[in-house]
């Protein structure tokens, strides 16, 4: 079929040289062209039917040899690295080609960030790394074969890279020792986050072998061409004789008595992170994911669930999901002094097709001393879990937990829907009102929970707050113009307090005493709320935003209820 069809191009093409040779370009012009064109149609139609002739002659035992080669190298070649142990399993349990064709197509689809879309962005940005791999990183062996490949196909190409291609004299940081040494050629990759290894990744690569073959290292003096050399290349203890050659983890790893190593730098650290770097995560909790899997329902372990909006960028949304358990429902065993509970959390995200988007797991862990007993009675117990979402898509969020040491489960399937921030109009993000805020000195590296940036804050899932307490709101404002000469923005923030459509306190911010951090696409605002002074009751908070520069307008609204303070500990 294939033949026949390019045989009636070619006729085609014949026939319309021909006739234009009448009246557009001449005879003169184009005569040669169609004599070539009739003098090899007749010569390559016998060679292009002997050719089909031959491909279909083929003997089944080869073209099934060839689709089984082509099965072997998607496996062992293209999704190598990237490809999860059970559905490795999987494939390989397969029998036919159509099962296995079936397979792929599957496993693309899977990873398909958008669906919506005629082309699958995770696919040709998977081979776009391999093609850049096999490009930059080929020495002596294709380059998606070599360690640099292998991290760049799983995690893309990083946030920053240190290259030292010469190697030479190289001034360790304090971290590493200080004191100044010779190293071999390395590169240092940071990532700023990959998800289920840390923020702030550090990947090393170090050419021992002066051939241009970077082997990825798992202790930072593998660069150190000066390792093993006596005295030489001395670390600034080893300089002040606080130390020998002999005592730096490289050789003695049983020495944590380092002065300015970070946590990161400690040897079983960089064992962890060293195979979780080239391996996709396992899951631990798998029973509580077959939950989610066969659709059982569960509820003897209640249990709140939160979720807060803030854009990221243009096309993101981050989205801080927030559980509460009651630590009465929750089994507490003695644990050394203490009395502790753990409960075991999984979520899973997909999407309006049923795709996995997301997962995490984690262990929610509990403690109470033992005078502090009475208090389990009424506290909470929270877990945080920020995700980064695609700000254009809905999204189906599964959660199970399990109390570890009762067996109690909870299951809750919620919603996910970003709101459709305009990526350049003035615009508000959710309220977020808590009894507990702080400001911190300095953005965490560790992203540990219920920080947002430089703020520590503990979102309320009831919106139920105590008299005797602090009340703060925070949130988000997007887009707000600046002016070119301060190059600040100016806002007038009004907050209203209502119950029952009367207005009880207003609050008006003129100066932006609120706004505790700016930028052309965000600010971030909190303020503190005169909740001391109002009667028990439910009430609205309404905050509106006007952008003086702009002219523009933005409010957003939350329900809240104040309660005596016997009646809060009542209701927990």
């Amino acid at each position: 079929m294939e033949g026949y069809k390019l045989m009636e191009g070619i006729r085609w093409i014949t026939r319309t040289l021909l006739q234009a040779s009448a009246f557009t370009f001449g005879k003169s012009t184009l005569r040669p062209l169609v004599l070539i064109l009739a003098l090899v149609l007749p010569t390559f139609s016998e060679n292009l039917g002997f050719a089909q002739t031959h491909r279909s002659a083929r003997p089944e035992s080869v073209r099934q040899e060839e689709q089984e080669d082509y099965f072997k190298k998607w496996l062992s070649k293209d999704v190598a690295y990237i490809i999860i142990e059970d559905e490795k399993k999987v494939f390989e349990s397969l029998t036919t080609p159509e099962e296995k064709e079936q397979f792929i197509e599957q496993f693309w689809y899977r990873r398909d960030p958008d669906p919506r879309r005629p082309t699958n962005e995770f696919k040709e940005e998977h081979y776009r790394r391999i093609a850049y791999a096999n490009e930059r990183f080929s020495v002596g062996q294709p380059g998606w074969m070599s360690d640099r490949g292998r991290i760049y196909i799983i995690h893309g190409p990083p946030d920053e890279i240190q290259s030292h291609p010469t190697g030479g004299q190289y001034q360790r940081p304090s971290w590493e020792g200080g004191g100044w040494t010779q190293t071999y050629p390395f590169e240092i990759w940071r990532y700023r986050h990959i998800e289920g290894i840390d923020s702030d990744v550090e990947v090393e690569f170090v050419d021992r072998s002066l051939s241009g073959q970077y082997r990825l290292a798992l202790n930072p003096e593998e660069k150190d061409a000066l390792l093993h050399m006596g005295r030489a290349g001395p670390t600034l203890a080893e300089i002040l004789r606080l130390e020998n050659k002999g005592d730096r983890p490289y050789f003695n790893p049983a020495n944590r008595d380092s002065r300015f190593q970070r946590r990161r730098d400690t040897p079983f650290e960089r064992y962890a992170r060293f195979a979780k770097i080239q391996s996709p995560t396992p899951i631990k909790f798998k029973d509580l994911k077959e939950i989610v899997k066969i659709k059982v329902a569960y509820n003897n372990l209640a249990f709140k669930v939160r979720k807060d909006y803030f854009q990221l960028n243009e096309g993101e949304v981050l989205v801080p999901i927030t559980l509460e358990l009651a630590d009465k429902d929750l089994t507490f065993k003695k644990d050394g002094s203490l009395r502790t509970a753990e409960v075991a959390v999984y979520g899973v995200i997909t999407n309006i097709t049923n795709r996995i988007v997301q997962e995490f797991e984690d262990v929610l862990e509990t403690s109470y001393q033992p005078q502090d007993n009475q208090k389990i009675g009424t506290g909470r117990s929270l877990y945080q879990k920020v995700v980064f979402l695609n700000k254009r898509m809905r999204y189906r969020l599964d959660l199970v937990v399990k109390d570890l040491h009762g067996g109690q489960i909870g299951v809750v399937r919620t919603g996910i829907v970003p709101p459709r921030y305009d990526s350049e109009a003035f615009s508000v993000s959710s309220l977020v009102l808590s009894n507990f805020i702080r400001m911190l000195e300095e953005v965490p590296k560790d992203n540990p929970m219920f920080v947002l940036g430089d703020v520590w804050i503990h979102p309320s899932l009831t919106n139920v707050f105590s008299l005797d307490r602090p009340l703060f709101v925070y949130f988000h404002l997007y887009h707000a113009a600046v002016d070119q000469t301060s190059g600040a923005p100016s806002v007038r923030v009004s907050y209203r307090i209502s119950r029952e459509g009367q207005t009880v306190v207003e609050l008006v911010d003129e100066s932006g005493q609120s706004i505790q951090y700016y930028s052309p696409q965000r600010m971030v605002l909190i303020r503190d709320l005169p909740g001391q002074n109002l009667q028990p009751g439910r009430y609205r908070l309404e905050v509106e935003i006007r952008d003086r520069i702009a002219d523009a307008k933005a409010m957003a609204s939350a329900d809240f209820e104040l309660v005596a303070p016997e009646m809060r500990a009542a209701s927990k």
